[in-house]
Formats: C-alpha cells, sequence, structure tokens
C-alpha cells in the first residue's frame, strides 16, 4: 500500500536520481564518471554492510540478476547521454519505465492497478514523455538522434527490468536495504572491472573536480536507489515507479530556473499532466 511515508521518501528518491543524473551528464567521458560514480557507491556500501542484516537464501537468484541488469544499465544511460542531450534522453529513459514496471507487477506479483492508479501512472508517462518531445532539437531525424532515442529506450527497458526484480527480491530477502546494499556494493564493482578492462587504469585518472562531482553523484545515487528499493518492498511497484519519475520535472524546473530556458506553453501542459499523475496515483493507492 502506497502510504504517506512512502509517498514522500519515493519524491526523495526522485529529487537525488535527478541530482546524479545531471552530474553523469556533465562529467566530461560518461563512461568513466559512471565508473567512478558506481564504485564510490559501492564504497559506500562497504561501509554500509556491517550495518544491514544479509538477504535470504531465496533472493539470491534475484540479486545476480539484478547485478547483471544493473550493469548493463550503467552503460546504457552513458552512451544515450553521448547522443542526446539531458532533457532528451532523460525523459524517454525514465517516462518509458513505468508502464513497463506496472505490466511486470501484474504479470509477477498480481498488482493489478486500479482505474485511479492506472491513469495517474498513464497521466504521469505523458507528461514526462512529453518533456521529451518538447527537448528534441530540430533535425531530430538525425543518426546521433536516432540513436540517443535508441538508447534512452533500452535504458527505460532496463530500468523497468531492475525495478521489477528489484521489488520481488527485495520483499523475498526479508531485508530490503541488505538487498539495496549488496547491489551496489555488485554492480559498482562490475562496472569498474569492465570499464579498467575496456579503457585500461587510465580511465581512472581524473582531475579533483570531476573527482568531487562523482563522489556526490555517488552518494546521491546510492540515497535514491536505497530509499527506491526500501518503497519497492512497502508498495506496488508501478505507483513506485511513476513517481519517481517526478524526477523528471524536477530537472525541467531546475533547467528553467538556473540555466532560464524558456517555459512555453507545451511545458506547462506537461508539468499538468505529472502533477496530474501523481495526484491520481495517490488518491488511487
Amino acid at each position: 500500500m502506497l502510504t504517506n511515508d512512502v509517498f514522500f521518501i519515493v519524491l526523495l528518491s526522485a529529487a537525488l536520481n535527478a541530482g546524479w543524473n545531471s552530474a553523469i551528464k556533465i562529467g566530461g567521458d560518461r563512461i568513466t564518471a559512471m565508473a567512478i560514480t558506481t564504485l564510490f557507491g559501492s564504497a559506500l556500501s562497504l561501509l554500509a554492510l556491517p550495518w544491514v542484516d544479509l538477504p535470504g537464501a531465496a533472493a539470491w537468484a534475484l540479486l545476480g540478476l539484478s547485478i547483471a541488469i544493473h550493469t548493463a544499465y550503467h552503460f546504457a544511460l552513458p552512451l544515450a547521454y553521448n547522443h542526446g542531450d539531458l532533457g532528451q534522453v532523460y525523459p524517454i529513459a525514465r517516462g518509458s519505465a513505468p508502464v513497463m514496471v506496472m505490466l511486470g507487477g501484474a504479470l509477477f506479483a498480481g498488482e493489478w492497478p486500479g482505474p485511479g492508479a492506472l491513469v495517474g501512472v498513464l497521466c504521469l508517462c505523458a507528461g514526462v514523455l512529453s518533456l521529451a518531445l518538447l527537448k528534441t532539437p530540430k533535425g531530430g531525424g538525425t543518426s546521433s538522434s536516432r540513436k540517443a532515442v535508441g538508447y534512452a529506450l533500452l535504458t527505460g527497458a532496463l530500468i523497468a527490468a531492475y525495478t521489477v526484480v528489484d521489488a520481488l527480491g527485495a520483499r523475498q530477502s526479508g531485508t530490503a536495504i541488505g538487498f539495496a546494499v549488496l547491489i551496489t556494493l555488485g554492480d559498482g564493482i562490475a562496472t569498474a572491472l569492465i570499464v579498467l578492462g575496456w579503457k585500461g587504469r587510465r580511465a581512472f585518472v581524473v582531475d579533483r573536480r570531476a573527482l568531487w562531482l562523482c563522489a556526490a553523484a555517488g552518494t546521491m545515487q546510492m540515497g535514491a536507489y536505497w530509499t527506491a528499493v526500501w518503497a519497492l518492498a512497502r508498495a506496488p511497484m508501478g505507483q513506485v515507479s511513476a513517481l519517481r519519475e517526478t524526477s523528471v520535472l524536477l530537472v525541467a524546473l531546475v533547467s528553467a530556473w538556473l540555466l532560464r530556458e524558456r517555459v512555453g506553453p507545451g511545458r506547462i501542459v506537461a508539468a499538468v499532466l505529472v502533477f496530474a499523475g501523481i495526484a491520481g496515483i495517490r488518491l488511487g493507492a
């Protein structure tokens, strides 16, 4: 059930998710930035490990599957950012995931949404994807733009996959936070080892600014993910996934406020759809 505490924790997770994605986008070599970010996350996970319970044996297969999916996601996302803008890639990736998560929740966990929640999820997805269309650059039929959309959709599919797997694993493990900590420990190490084999040790030689940026991103990433898994263990996964995508609206608001981007009628309509989706999910819970 989507209680008030879960509702606000998921909104906090959305804010943290927007923060670390923005850091990856501006972090220079995005593959390297992602590897260092997730390695910082692994270090934080290692520090947290003595303070959490280990998952039960029933969840270990799902734990391994989740680490593999998260590792793939860590490469799909920066590749998408290499070909498209944050305002284009992020909404497509995040906005395409909730409907897939809702279907996965219905098929694998019997979580059939009520009419209000269903309308809310669809409204929120429509608003999020509208922001992506509004940000698509002119000449969007170029090869780079097509690749950006393709990688963004792949990222969305991976987000949906790990959300469903993580929800099932957290519920079977008996310790949602312990399950989340082991995932972030494993996927950060796996990502770093792949980048080390791919680009060599020089990939991890970065300046102090990049290092601090990755450290901040890694901290936000852990906060966003651990709180999300905690919520997935307690509420329907489709609703949790949809609420997390309000991070797209936060990115749009920051770009309008800090970057002075124009807020036209299209963005206002998209924002109204997002807020209507939030209301529908909360009232339909």
